[in-house]
């Protein structure tokens, strides 16, 4: 006589044989939906940081193109002092600024005014992003750059680079004035200065 296994033994091995459940399934996809998720935010968190970081360097770069075309002609550096309003920061090169066909200038010889109304008119340029088009729209600049330059005492030059961020921070100081009350909100501004 041969043995038959039990109905129990037989329903046992049907249970081990059996796959995942649906909501076992389900439940996997949620718990890697929410990973998924996080990974996104992170990687659009990292993109900003990464646009920040190079606005930030090519805003260093027009800075010290201003410095050194100041420090190329110290007879005319008057010149460069478009600035006039150091409470408001205004006038400045970049966005906003409809530059008129000569920087009025009378320190110097008549080439080094010409050097200094060149400089301003190739830093403005600079500023608006103008060497770098893409479908005829110029695309190399930092978001609404701005540039200040100021003569707070005799043989002192401060120049200044503004910017609108991606996402609001902290207002810069009160003594940082190039681009203020330019931009939607102040946290949004940003600026590095050098003196």
């Amino acid at each position: 006589m041969i043995a038959r296994p039990s109905r129990t033994a037989c329903f046992r091995r049907a249970q081990v044989q059996q796959g995942f459940t649906m909501l076992e399934v389900l439940v996997a996809l949620l718990i890697l939906l929410i990973g998924l998720l996080g990974l996104a935010g992170l990687l659009v968190t990292t993109q900003q940081g990464e646009v920040e970081a190079y606005q930030r360097k090519q805003a260093t770069v027009l800075l010290q193109d201003m410095t050194d075309r100041m420090t190329a002609n110290p007879i005319a550096a008057t010149c460069y002092a478009i600035t006039t309003d150091t409470t408001n920061g205004t006038p400045a090169l970049g966005t906003g600024n409809a530059v008129d066909a000569s920087f009025v200038c009378g320190a110097g010889s008549v080439s080094q005014q010409a050097r200094g109304s060149a400089d301003l008119k190739a830093w403005n340029n600079s500023l608006l992003g103008t060497s770098e088009r893409k479908s005829g729209a110029e695309v190399g600049a930092i978001i609404d750059a701005r540039g200040c330059v100021t003569n707070p005492s005799s043989g002192v030059y401060t120049v200044s680079v503004a910017w609108r961020g991606l996402q609001p921070t902290v207002a810069p100081p009160a003594a940082y004035t190039c681009g203020k009350s330019q931009y939607t909100d102040e946290r949004v501004r940003r600026v590095i200065s050098v003196t």
